[in-house]
């Protein structure tokens, strides 16, 4: 079965540093895309960032110049490292990815269960 699985959330304060992983796991051909939301207590579900599988990016308007989404050498793996956080930056980050599983040749969309970003002094 196809999964992914987020980590490297966390507590940070103001100013730090973190690096999220999302690691895609199960049968799979080939990944269109991968990318990160987020969303925080009474706000909408934001879109972070997105890669798509021959590199092309995207990023949200406001977070341009701070965080950086990539892909590892396997395409099953993508990162979001996230600098300079502020207290606006907390909320619950959720791995999205559109995928063709082994044996298809239609492709699907498939959620994380999001890991928890904090950033408070």
């Amino acid at each position: 079965q196809v999964q992914l699985v987020e980590s490297g959330g966390g507590l940070v304060q103001p100013g730090g540093s973190l690096r999220l992983s999302c690691a895609a796991s199960g049968t799979i051909t080939s990944i269109n895309y991968m990318a990160w939301y987020r969303q925080a207590p009474g706000k909408q579900r934001e879109l972070v960032a997105r890669i798509t599988r021959v590199g092309g990016l995207y990023y949200a308007d406001s977070l341009k110049g701070r965080f950086t989404i990539s892909m590892d050498n396997t395409e099953r793996t993508v990162y979001l490292q996230m600098n300079s956080l502020k207290p606006e930056d907390t909320a619950v980050y959720i791995c999205n990815a559109d995928l063709s599983p082994m044996g298809t040749l239609f492709s699907y969309e498939y959620w994380g269960r999001g890991t928890q970003v904090t950033i408070s002094s």
